[in-house]
């Protein structure tokens, strides 16, 4: 038979010592909530700095806590085991008790009389220990609803009063995969995704709630905690309702079949209006007396063991996750401070606005130099539009090959020189072609393509207004009360660069209808190869005896002929001879078009950055009908404001944090060895 006093001798906890079966006329010595049996000034300074970091709310900085959460099936008596182990009353009843987050938050008080309060929406509600469960289930209709919906809004239970440590737990909905009345179709995925997100974090432990009376490997709760915890080095499993299924507990609990790595607690909760007193005492006298629970190990039941391995287990954890919860507060510390540092500063004068703005300029005038001019994209290497240079090149390549694309005349071939000469003969020697007629052809031509370097030259303004504004943007970002004035700077100046361009190269191409001219030597070349094949080509026309549809010429392939016999001879020639000399001719037109539209490009774009751009774009900065853009500088925007702000609570918070875990974590080092 087992010691009827082993609570009273418990390694941590210090209970006073109750009789199994008091008789009625003899006090019952109360007996503290097991928590605060278990906890000894070893453990309290570790709880009390996680309990500072979450009173700081560092957990708002994306940095996790170790906490307790605790999970399992519909009415697996997970709010029994925490009423018991916290010594309060929670809702309880049939169905989904627990309806929301219960963020259990207790914390030691040296008043006698009790804090209690609840905390949601932002609103504070007081309440009282007897009142406790009442105002839980008023709050949760508040936060989920009257009815049986959940909800992933948290409700904190704050409970302030002697002997209670500062701990925290939380208590999330029974998992059901049957929804009852008035409740959504989609309730198992709701509280599904609640819980992996309390579970998930490597911070938390996962206190996981199973009845006796179940097949631990059906459990659902038991399926997602070795999702997120497939060792079970962080799961604690405590068997509730051991007085109604005790046989085959002791293989359960031993087998292991569903890998708890931490262990298994079996515990007998409050039944009915039983005190926290006659609770304790019957689970007592249940794994003492009884024929199959007496042969449990006494180290694993009983909810004073539990709150042990409890407390050993949170610390534990603590003390393994405070290095990396310090490297965090480091990281994150610098990287606000950074940012902080990123802003911009505040401007009490012109003065000192205007020298920020010449930073600005000057910054986005020697990246614009890099990309348009030398080639070096190091500021952008992952853009490809912005690797300029390339970009311009591509445009002109693409121009080029456009540009000098040859028409498919050789259905008519021949036709437009005829109709020309036949407009501009006059009386004369029949040999000799009219210069009129030339430039005729030449001038319709020109006609044809003129548009196509003009919109070329576009083009490039509009791709380099792109680059020019992405530059503008970068630099101007910690500025946004003056950005969109840089920006309306920048396109303007490109306004006016592509008005200037797009009148230079409608020159460089009316220049061409001008008069005929090249110094190239391919000029005649080219025209001497061509005709020679004209004698062949008349005789083809006019005279070969099987008058061919089609003759083949060296550059052109083969043209369509047999419209060309109602024509003269001498026509013929004149025609012939003019097409090979504007053939010639045109193909040197097309590439001077091509070689001054790169040069001039060239030579504005230098003009653009080494000129025009600081320019223009201070001048009308400066000037007060243009915004005033000086003057803006010197009023912060309200989102750079409210950032700097953000920032400024961050690192006030995180240093804060980090003066609190700096007390302690040396204290910590082999903690779990012990």
């Amino acid at each position: 038979m087992k010691s009827s006093k082993k609570y009273a001798v418990s390694q941590s906890c210090s209970l006073a010592i109750v009789e199994a079966n008091p008789p009625e006329n003899k006090k019952v010595v109360p007996i503290d909530a097991p928590i605060v049996s278990s906890y000894n000034d070893r453990i309290r300074p570790l709880l009390d700095t996680v309990d500072r970091l979450r009173n700081l709310n560092v957990m708002k900085e994306g940095i996790q806590l170790p906490t307790i959460v605790v999970v399992g099936d519909q009415s697996s008596g997970k709010s029994s085991v925490l009423e018991s182990l916290a010594g309060i009353s929670l809702p309880r009843g049939q169905g989904i008790c627990t309806r929301v987050p219960l963020v259990m938050r207790l914390q030691r008080s040296s008043s006698p009389e009790p804090e209690i309060w609840l905390e949601y929406s932002d609103k504070v509600v007081p309440t009282d220990e007897e009142h406790i469960s009442e105002a839980i289930c008023a709050a949760t209709d508040v936060i989920a609803g009257s009815g049986k919906g959940v909800s992933d809004a948290p409700l904190t239970l704050h409970v302030k009063k002697v002997g209670v440590p500062d701990i925290t737990m939380v208590d999330l909905p029974g998992i059901t995969r049957v929804p009852v009345n008035g409740q959504p179709e989609n309730i198992y995925e709701q509280i599904s995704a609640m819980i992996m997100k309390y579970i998930e974090p490597q911070e938390s432990i996962i206190l996981n709630v199973l009845s006796a009376t179940v097949d631990f490997t059906t459990c659902e709760s038991i399926r997602m905690s070795r999702q997120v915890d497939k060792t079970g080095e962080r799961t604690l499993a405590v068997v509730t309702k051991a007085d109604m299924a005790p046989e085959g507990l002791l293989q359960k609990v031993t087998a292991d079949d569903v890998s708890i790595g931490l262990g298994y607690v079996c515990v007998r909760n409050r039944i009915g209006e039983e005190t926290y007193e006659e609770a304790r005492m019957q689970e007592e006298l249940l794994f003492r007396t009884h024929p199959m629970l007496s042969l449990i190990d006494e180290e694993i039941v009983g909810i004073p063991v539990l709150a042990q391995k409890l407390m050993h287990i949170q610390a534990t954890m603590i003390a393994r996750c405070l290095p990396e919860i310090v490297r965090k507060i480091n990281m994150k510390m610098e990287t606000a401070v950074l940012e902080l540092n990123k802003l911009p500063m505040v401007m009490a004068s012109t003065g000192e606005a205007l020298m920020t703005l010449m930073d600005i300029i000057t910054s986005a005038k020697e990246s614009l130099l890099k990309i348009l001019i030398h080639g070096d994209f190091s500021e952008f290497p992952d853009e490809p539009k912005m690797h300029s240079t390339a970009r311009l090149a591509d445009m002109l390549s693409q121009f080029s090959d456009n540009l000098q694309a040859k028409p498919d005349d050789k259905e008519k071939f021949l036709m437009d020189e005829i109709k020309i000469l036949d407009e501009c003969k006059c009386v004369g020697l029949p040999n000799f072609i009219p210069r009129s007629a030339f430039l005729a052809i030449l001038s319709q031509h020109v006609d044809v393509i003129h548009m196509k370097p003009v919109e070329f030259i576009k083009k490039i303004w509009d791709y380099i207004e792109g680059v020019l504004i992405s530059v503008l943007s970068k630099y101007s970002e910690n500025f946004p009360q003056i950005q969109s004035s840089v920006k309306r700077a920048g396109r303007n100046l490109i306004t006016k660069m592509k008005e200037q361009a797009v009148n230079r190269v409608t020159e460089i191409v009316e220049m061409e209808k001008l008069t005929d001219y090249t110094c190239n030597p391919d000029y005649m070349k080219t025209w001497t190869e061509k005709t020679a094949a004209q004698q062949s080509f008349i005789h083809a026309v006019l005279n070969d005896v099987k008058k061919p549809e089609n003759f083949s010429l060296t550059g052109f392939g083969d043209v369509k002929i047999s419209h060309l016999r109602k024509y003269h001879a001498h026509l013929l020639q004149q025609a012939f001879d003019m097409k090979m000399r504007i053939t010639s001719y045109w193909t040197i037109v097309l590439m001077r078009i091509v070689d001054n539209l790169a040069l001039y490009l060239q030579f504005s774009v230098k003009n653009l950055v080494n000129s025009q751009f600081q320019k223009d774009i201070v001048a009308e900065m400066v000037d007060p009908r243009g915004g005033g853009g000086v003057e803006m500088m010197m009023e912060e925007s309200p989102s750079v404001a409210s950032k700097r702000e953000k920032l400024k609570k961050s690192v006030k918070l995180l240093k804060e944090s980090k003066d609190v875990v700096a007390a302690i974590v040396d204290q910590t080092s082999g903690f779990g060895d012990r």
